[in-house]
């Protein structure tokens, strides 16, 4: 019985972790005044009729930190390159030189560090459910086994587990928040 238990122990540690990688990629995009190429992760440009991410049809950089550059690997594609990039609703304005497109990042005012700071916390929020949503599965599956004859002092042990796994990966969470509030927060 206690391969299962340890399953479902890993099970939900798999879970807790993946909800930590989920949590990286949407405070990706998530700007805290800097530029940043996964800041136009999301930018799906129309491609001779088809969507396709910006990545796949230009390169992004940053030269500085206030800047960011495309430069598409076709001339042809700079008009719907700039379209897609105001269609986004990702507040940068773009500007075509003929070869390159140019974005700058304007400074944050305080009122939207305000806002990106609470967006922050509410996929924090959101990752936090994710984690107690593993822990449910665990203890259920744990509870299940106990029907199957796992002895009750072996389920409440195997639950404290999942608990203790979930402790930690909350604080992991708050960690992480809290770091991208300070980023978001300076000036």
């Amino acid at each position: 019985m206690t391969e299962e238990v340890q399953f479902e122990l890993e099970s939900a540690q798999e879970a807790m972790q993946k909800s930590l990688e989920r949590l990286d990629q949407e405070l990706t995009k998530i700007r805290a005044g800097k530029s940043n190429p996964s800041m136009l992760s999301s930018v799906k440009v129309d491609y001779y009729g088809a969507l396709t991410p910006l990545a796949q049809v230009a390169n992004v950089s940053t030269p500085d930190t206030k800047t960011l550059t495309v430069q598409p690997w076709e001339k042809s594609m700079l008009e719907p390159i700039s379209k897609a990039i105001i269609d986004s609703n990702l507040g940068l304005n773009p500007q075509n030189n003929g070869d390159v497109i140019i974005i700058s990042i304007p400074a944050l005012t305080e009122e939207r560090r305000k806002d990106l700071s609470k967006q922050a916390k509410a996929v924090g929020e959101d990752a936090k459910v994710a984690i107690r949503s593993a822990r449910k599965n665990a203890n259920d599956g744990v509870k299940a086994l106990k029907d199957d004859g796992l002895p009750e002092d072996a389920q409440k042990d195997a639950e404290t587990k999942v608990q203790n796994l979930t402790d930690k990966y909350v604080a992991k969470v708050d960690s992480i928040i809290a770091a991208k509030d300070r980023d978001i927060m300076t000036v």
